[in-house]
C-alpha cells in the first residue's frame, strides 16, 4: 500500500474488482472520449475479477502494476493508475495511463495519485523512463504530465484507436533521474 495525503493506493486485485467495476460504471460518460469501446462483457463483475486476479500475476511477474487510488477508508475508488508493458533489460520502461472520477477533477488529485505511483516505479523496479501518452484535446491530462515533470518527445498521428476512431497522441516521458 503507498499512502498519500488523501488516498490509498492499492493493487488492483480480485477481491476489489467489485469497486473499480463500480468506478467504471459512474464515470463510464466522463471516460469514454479517452477509452477504447469495449465489448458487452467488459463492464461485469466476473471480468473485473478476472482482471484483478490477471493483476496479481502481471504484479509478481514484474510485467505491469495497477494501482487503485481509494479514499482512506477504502470504500471508494478516487482514480486509478497503471504502469504496463514493462520492459526490463537495456530499456527499464514502462507505460503509464491513469483516469479520475469526474467529481474529483480539478483538485490536484490526479497529480497526487501519479507523483506516489511514479516515485514507487523508479525507487522499486529501478526504471529509467515511464512513457505517458495523451490525445492533444485532452489538456487536463496534458497538463497533469507537465506538472509532474514529463517532457516532450514527439506526436504519433492515428496511434491509439480511442472512443471508436484513430487519434492522434502527444507523446511524453518522464526519466528517472
Amino acid at each position: 500500500m503507498i499512502e498519500t495525503s488523501r488516498t490509498s493506493l492499492v493493487l488492483f486485485t480480485a477481491a476489489n474488482a467489485g469497486l473499480v467495476l463500480k468506478y467504471y460504471e459512474d464515470n463510464k460518460v466522463h471516460l469514454a472520449p479517452w477509452e477504447p469501446i469495449r465489448d458487452s462483457g467488459y463492464q461485469t463483475l466476473n471480468n473485473f475479477k478476472v482482471m484483478g486476479e490477471q493483476s496479481e500475476k502481471d504484479f509478481e511477474a514484474d510485467k505491469e502494476v495497477r494501482l487503485v487510488a481509494f479514499n482512506k477508508d477504502q470504500t471508494q475508488v478516487l482514480g486509478v493508475c497503471n504502469f504496463t508493458g514493462i520492459v526490463k533489460g537495456p530499456l527499464q520502461a514502462c507505460f503509464l495511463g491513469y483516469s479520475i472520477d469526474k467529481r474529483f477533477e480539478g483538485q490536484g488529485l490526479m497529480t497526487e495519485i501519479l507523483d506516489a505511483g511514479i516515485a514507487y516505479i523508479f525507487a522499486n523496479l529501478k526504471l529509467n523512463r515511464i512513457m505517458a501518452n495523451y490525445i492533444p484535446a485532452n489538456e487536463g491530462s496534458g497538463a497533469v504530465l507537465n506538472k509532474l515533470g514529463f517532457e516532450r518527445e514527439g506526436y504519433a498521428r492515428k496511434y491509439l484507436k480511442i472512443a471508436g476512431k484513430w487519434q492522434d497522441h502527444v507523446l511524453m516521458s518522464k526519466l528517472n533521474e
